[in-house]
């Protein structure tokens, strides 16, 4: 069942399912809590309580958000843990992998870890070599500069064609659903935003965060030319021991939906380490 909680004018939905600790869950840009429907089950058949967020403008959540930052979503998950009760860890993907970490690094108090899927959790310079040499990272980043400048449907879908070189067994109806939430007015919106806000708050919460971080990337994610890369830069980033990073090989920036079943294997180990009870 849906829940909503009040954030200002706004609202955010989420809904909880299992019993147990506390895992929040966090999805990308233009995506929605549905992206978590193969890892959702099994964490909260391992004895997790599982709040599956959408986050501000996408899915059953609102619009007409003044913000869309990395920071403004941070302040919606610690909103939601503290409305549950008792402390979390985060699982953040894209956008909300640089959320994750600004919520750790701002509420330690109630953030007892963070996974981080794919995460945009850094400034990202103009790769013009990474460019020159990776097809599918000059074809993701063609894509979503037209997202950017021109706001279309269209090229969103494209991007997540090369984002998802493995598609999910239920991808077309998958795809039905993201293009007809995007059509709703307003989303698209909503997208752009995010892709415009600049992830250097959560580079800058790098050093400030004291709980244990995981990365994970996939090995053919068009957001890097070298995803590997990306993810030892953000474990250098925060303090000495903090950090883990794994890379899924053959999976694209969706890891959760592509490789659920791995996802889940490196998760639940983390979460016994990490997670506590209210």
């Amino acid at each position: 069942m849906t829940e909503y909680l009040e954030i200002g004018h706004n609202t955010i939905a989420f809904d909880v399912t299992g019993e147990g600790p506390l895992v929040v869950l966090a999805h990308g840009i233009g995506d929605s809590r549905h992206s978590y429907r193969f890892l959702a089950p099994g964490l909260a058949a391992a004895g997790y309580r599982v709040a599956n967020v959408d986050i501000r403008g996408c899915g059953d959540s609102s619009l007409g958000w003044d913000n869309y930052s990395r920071t403004d979503i941070a302040g919606d998950l610690i909103a939601v843990v503290r409305h549950l009760g008792g402390s979390a860890v985060i699982i953040g993907q894209s956008i909300s992998g640089g959320a994750a970490t600004i919520a750790a690094a701002t509420a330690p108090d109630v953030i007892t870890g963070v996974i981080e899927l794919a995460p945009f959790t850094r400034a990202q310079p103009v790769d013009l070599g990474g460019l020159m040499r990776v097809k599918r990272f000059r074809t993701g980043y063609t894509q979503m500069a037209q997202v950017i400048v021109r706001g279309r449907l269209a090229n969103w879908i494209k991007y997540l064609d090369v984002a998802y070189p493995v598609k999910p067994a239920d991808w077309n109806g998958e795809l039905a659903r993201i293009k007809a939430k995007l059509d709703e007015p307003g989303r698209m919106a909503a997208l752009q935003a995010m892709c415009k806000a600049n992830p250097s708050d959560a580079g800058a919460q790098l050093a400030h965060v004291t709980c244990p971080v995981l990365i994970v990337e996939g090995s053919l994610d068009p957001d890097w030319a070298d995803p590997r890369a990306e993810g030892e830069r953000i474990i250098a980033d925060l303090p000495a021991g903090l950090g883990e990073l794994v890379v899924i090989d053959g999976a694209g920036h969706y890891p959760h939906a592509q490789t659920p079943d791995q996802v889940l294997a490196l998760a639940l180990p983390f979460l016994a380490k990490t997670a506590t009870s209210a």
